[in-house]
């Protein structure tokens, strides 16, 4: 049965409206310093063909061994999926012939995976949550490169990626637009690096996508879906599913019909072009590899995988929002990257939870997004981030004061409370001090004075000019406090 149609996802089109249909078979390299079926270095950056052993070449006589790190990386994915896990699963060889591939098959998973059906759970920025279905995952051997732009008559083939373990994760035609794609990516790809399974480096091509797309009319059965063949950025797979859903209904409403087939993505035009008529399972040849046996293990295994998982994504978000009180929204910010999260509570513990979040997402995130630097090169420590928030928390230095002595620890370093002793930092808390500070502007406004008494919401302009008379180190909240006793504003 179709789901409800979300009419604001449609496509508007020159005879109705359209619904894009959207499944992704995402190719996660697996962390692991070995291959799926050799010992050879999964190293990336080396010489062309310098992590290459026998295996990985096809020499004759050649056979294929079971990394057993690779299938408890993939245990461990199915798991953070909150997936099946199937006890035993059998490797099959899919037959193609490429230059990259010197087996002439690939050895893979066809009707028997390591892992069968789970879901993600991506929060969409209206606030929203939608649940995407993984059909399955399985591990198989990646092909080596081949590079066409180093001689203007030869190609040339590094075969230092072949032989490499990936896993397929698969999921089931439930996006309904290039943002759920989008999401969808994004947050699968937080879950790979929180359980360590894999870097999701997408510009070094640990992480790649397949991207399935047909559109029909609302309520309808699929359409004939095009699958554009590894796209490697998330801002690319939105491009493509964009490009592709309208090609496809234009075709529609000029009377043709969308062959299945093969595309890729060309990011310089921004559009998708035919690669080659689509394949089918039987085209591959699939049948179960003669020198590998069914992949067998037991309960306790999987077991054992699980007692020892990290705290996932979703799991972390419903703590920070109930142990902190975060919004949603901060939660969501701070658990993208577990980096992130490890950092933020590193500020907040023994703190004021929403305080630090605020700190950590508006200033420390966003100086960071600035400078196009990760948390990992940040000049501020955890340590020093929290220390302004003490200062804050303790009437030592104001909100304004605050962000000045960030910036100096930020280019200069230091510990905050120490620069603050010797720069001569702290708010004034005194309260004559204060009052001669509120006075003179009294004094010096008797215009708006009148104006403040029929319009309250004019008190803001008062405590900005006490403040700015102050150089910043009143106490706000004394010389707001002071300012309505004056004013006679209740």
């Amino acid at each position: 049965m179709n789901a409800p149609v979300d009419h604001s996802k449609l496509i508007k089109g020159a005879t109705g409206d359209w619904e894009v249909v959207i499944g992704l078979e995402i190719h996660a390299q697996v962390t692991s310093k070995a291959k799926l079926f050799s010992g050879a270095s999964t190293g990336f950056g080396s010489e062309p063909n310098a992590n290459v052993s026998l295996v990985d070449a096809a020499m004759p006589g050649m056979l294929p061994v079971i990394n057993r790190e690779c299938v408890r990386q993939a245990v461990r994915t199915g798991l953070g999926l909150k997936a099946h896990i199937n006890l035993r699963s059998v490797f099959d060889r899919k037959n193609y012939f490429y230059p990259d591939l010197p087996q002439g098959y690939q050895i893979s998973q066809y009707k028997h995976p390591i892992v069968g059906e789970g879901e993600v759970l991506v929060d969409m920025p209206d606030g929203k949550t939608i649940r995407v279905g993984v059909e399955r995952l399985h591990l198989e051997q990646d092909a080596g490169k081949s590079i066409h732009d180093l001689h203007p008559s030869m190609s040339f083939v590094d075969l230092n990626r072949s032989g490499v373990a990936l896993m397929e994760i698969v999921s089931r035609p439930d996006l309904r637009s290039s943002e759920e794609a989008r999401a969808y990516v994004t947050k699968l790809r937080t879950i790979l690096r929180y359980l360590g399974t894999c870097d999701g480096d997408m510009e070094k091509g640990s992480l790649r996508a397949d991207v399935n797309v047909s559109v029909r009319r609302p309520g309808e059965g699929l359409g004939t879906r095009c699958e554009i063949k590894n796209v490697n950025s998330i801002r690319f797979i939105g491009q493509a599913i964009e490009y592709e859903a309208r090609r496809q209904i234009g075709i529609i409403e000029d009377g043709g019909t969308i062959d299945q087939e093969t595309r890729l993505f060309d990011p310089g035009k921004g559009e998708t072009r035919s690669m080659r008529s689509k394949e089918e399972a039987h085209d591959y040849r699939y049948f179960p590899d003669p020198d590998l046996l069914p992949l067998e293990f037991d309960q306790a295994f999987v077991d054992e995988l699980a007692a020892h998982l990290p705290e996932l994504p979703d799991a972390k978000k419903e703590r920070f929002i109930a142990e902190y009180g975060l919004s949603v929204y901060d939660a969501g910010v701070l658990i993208a990257e577990r980096e992130s999260a490890d950092f933020f509570e590193r500020v907040a513990e023994g703190r004021d939870g929403k305080a630090a979040a605020n700190w950590v997402i508006n200033e420390l995130f966003g100086r960071l997004n600035k400078e196009g630097m990760g948390i990992s090169d940040s000049p501020v420590s955890a340590d020093q981030l929290g220390q302004i928030v003490d200062l804050i928390g303790e009437g030592v230095i104001s909100g304004k004061i605050a962000k000045d002595l960030f910036e100096i620890v930020w280019t200069e370093g230091g510990e905050p409370r120490a620069i603050v002793e010797t720069r001569g930092m702290k708010q004034v808390t005194d309260s004559g001090a204060i009052e001669t500070a509120v006075d003179a502007v009294i004094a010096a406004n008797p215009d708006k004075v009148e104006q403040v008494k029929a319009k309250p919401t004019m008190l803001g302009w008062f405590v900005g000019q006490v403040m700015k008379g102050t150089g910043g180190k009143a106490n706000p909240q004394a010389v707001n406090d002071l300012l309505k006793a004056k004013l006679g504003i209740e």
